[in-house]
C-alpha cells in the first residue's frame, strides 16, 4: 500500500525568459505581489503561487518551453511501477526522483513528499 496526489505544477521554460515567464505568472496567481527580480544562484525553480492549494513553479531549463505535473509519494518506486501499468514510460532518474512521460510525451515527475501536509488527500492504493 503507497499513497500519492498531485504536488506542483511545473512551468519550464528556456532560461532566457524564465524571468519573464516567472513574472508573467506571479501576476497571473498572485494578485497584488512583487514580481520575482532574480532566480536564486544555481536553483532553477522560483514558486510563483498555487492553484488548488498546489504549488506552480517556474523552472528555467535549457529545452523548450512545457509544463509538468509533479506527483508526491511515500513510495516512489510502487507509485512508478503503478503509473507504469497504466501506460507512463520511465525517462531518467534523478537523485531520488523520476522523470517519467505520460502515454502522449507529456512529461511528470514523480518525488518523494514535497507537502508539508502530505499525505493529507492523497490516493491509497493497493
Amino acid at each position: 500500500m503507497h499513497r500519492s496526489r498531485l504536488a506542483a505544477i511545473g512551468i519550464d521554460c528556456p532560461s532566457e525568459s524564465a524571468l519573464d515567464t516567472a513574472s508573467f505568472w506571479r501576476a497571473a496567481l498572485e494578485p497584488g505581489t512583487a514580481p520575482p527580480s532574480v532566480f536564486e544562484s544555481g536553483d532553477p525553480y522560483l514558486t510563483v503561487g498555487s492553484a488548488g492549494g498546489r504549488e506552480v513553479f517556474v523552472q528555467a531549463i535549457e529545452g523548450p518551453a512545457r509544463v509538468h505535473l509533479d506527483i508526491e509519494t511515500d513510495d516512489v518506486e510502487a507509485e512508478v511501477a503503478r503509473l507504469e501499468a497504466h501506460g507512463a514510460t520511465r525517462v531518467r532518474q534523478v537523485e531520488t526522483w523520476w522523470i517519467m512521460h505520460d502515454p502522449s510525451g507529456h512529461p511528470f515527475c514523480v518525488v518523494r513528499p514535497q507537502t508539508d501536509d502530505f499525505p493529507g488527500d492523497a490516493a491509497i492504493w493497493r
